[in-house]
């Protein structure tokens, strides 16, 4: 999808909005990153340096996921939306905490933070964040350095 394309989306869904409402664009179909990077290679006049082309312009280094990054991006908790009157726009149902609770949760949170209390932070996003389901143990320097 283009940028005017998705700015486009974007405007015809804040045209729709009544007030608190989240909406979900249809962007397409996902594309691997390796191939947009040949493409932006290949339209800057340039080319790639691989083991066939030994001579190419930039090479193209894959380097893996470093801890917490992810290969998709999940743009819904659940399965819970709703069709609206454009086919690529939808609207999400998403649960939510009340505004006075949440304010509670988040001094708390900040409190936390505060104190470089990495654990009960994690640990009250655990209960907070529907769906937050860490695939790792904590990944944070600073933390670490002083359990170590």
């Amino acid at each position: 999808m283009t940028i005017p394309e998705a700015a486009q989306l974007v405007i015809q869904a804040g045209a729709m909005a009544g007030g608190g409402e989240v909406f979900v664009l249809d962007m397409g179909e996902p594309i691997r990153i390796v191939d947009l990077a040949h493409k932006m290679i290949s339209l800057s006049g340039l080319s790639v340096r691989s083991v066939d082309k030994p001579f190419g312009d930039i090479e193209i280094h894959i380097t893996g996921l470093r801890p917490g990054e992810k290969l998709y991006e999940e743009l819904l908790i659940g399965d819970n939306h709703q069709k609206t009157i454009h086919p690529k726009i939808m609207k999400a149902q998403e649960e939510f905490i009340v505004w006075p609770e949440l304010k509670l949760h988040l001094e708390c949170l900040k409190e936390y933070l505060a104190a470089d209390n990495i654990v009960d932070s994690r640990e009250l996003l655990l209960q907070l964040v529907n769906g937050y389901k860490p695939n790792s143990e904590i990944v944070d320097w600073v933390y670490l350095a002083k359990t170590n």
